[in-house]
């Protein structure tokens, strides 16, 4: 069993989602409010994304969507999408390409359970908590 994130945007999914392939890397797919059989006129004038799906090689996925057309929504309220990456240089790697015209929240650094953990709020507003694999605190 998985858990996939599901994050949504205001008119920016496509930016960011073609964004993350590039700082991650997988398979990215995309489809169109306009592109329902049943979409409205609104929907169908839109270039909205109605579905994004971004698969890693390990199988795990980034799933979004733009709100409907006419929908004002609120993007990633309270929420953070925590990756591991495979070592502390990718991790910094990672953090520091998500970081690029976000806001740090916390830098990327060593903590007493990881080589490398830091939170950021990106660009697009998704808030992401990077971390190096876990390691057990010593005495533990």
């Amino acid at each position: 069993m998985s858990f996939d994130p599901y994050i949504h945007f205001t008119g920016t999914c496509r930016t960011a989602m073609t964004a993350y392939q590039q700082i991650f890397g997988g398979k990215l797919e995309f489809s169109r409010y306009g592109d329902a059989p049943d979409a409205t006129p609104e929907a169908r004038a839109s270039d909205l994304i109605m579905h994004a799906a971004l698969t890693l090689g390990d199988g795990r996925m980034l799933l979004a969507s733009d709100f409907p057309p006419g929908f004002p929504g609120a993007p990633q309220q309270a929420v953070s999408i925590s990756h591991i990456a495979p070592s502390a240089d990718e991790g910094r790697r990672l953090f520091d390409q998500l970081a690029d015209g976000g806001v740090v929240v916390m830098d990327y650094a060593a903590t007493f359970w990881s080589d490398g953990f830091g939170m950021v709020k990106d660009r697009f507003g998704t808030h992401w908590m990077v971390s190096a694999p876990w390691r057990a605190p010593e005495g533990h």
